[in-house]
């Protein structure tokens, strides 16, 4: 199996900007999701926690599901949440996407480079013989 990268479709990326980046890239089974943030359409998603919490998961559920893998495949998450006391909130929310097939995850409080409250990546994996 080669490698597939997704989202570097005319070299564009969230609200049309050039990243030197994919939102995804698969190889061998392993599908190494990009860190999303609460973005529709290039336009970050404003309000409490729970909501950003809630857009940025959808985007990694909609990268997971174009490459054929759901929730149950996710083996590993990072979190970086711009104020560590959003912690019980943010767990709340990922919980309803991720609680029947918990994911290893690492959990930091972090500055942001885009003006949000909350950034998500993943790794998923399929046995790629099944």
């Amino acid at each position: 199996m080669g490698i597939k990268r997704y989202g570097v479709e005319g070299g564009k990326g969230t609200g049309g900007q050039h990243l030197p980046f994919a939102r995804a890239v698969e190889a061998d089974g392993w599908l190494h999701v990009s860190g999303q943030v609460p973005m529709v359409n290039g336009e970050l998603v404003t309000g409490n926690i729970g909501v950003q919490a809630r857009q940025a998961i959808e985007n990694v559920m909609a990268i997971l599901k174009e490459a054929g893998y759901g929730p149950e495949h996710v083996v590993r998450c990072g979190v970086w949440l711009d104020d560590g006391r959003d912690f019980q909130a943010f767990n709340a929310v990922f919980k309803e996407y991720f609680g029947a097939h918990p994911p290893a995850r690492a959990c930091v409080q972090s500055s942001m480079v885009v003006d949000c409250k909350v950034e998500l990546d993943c790794v998923a994996y399929k046995d790629p013989s099944a």
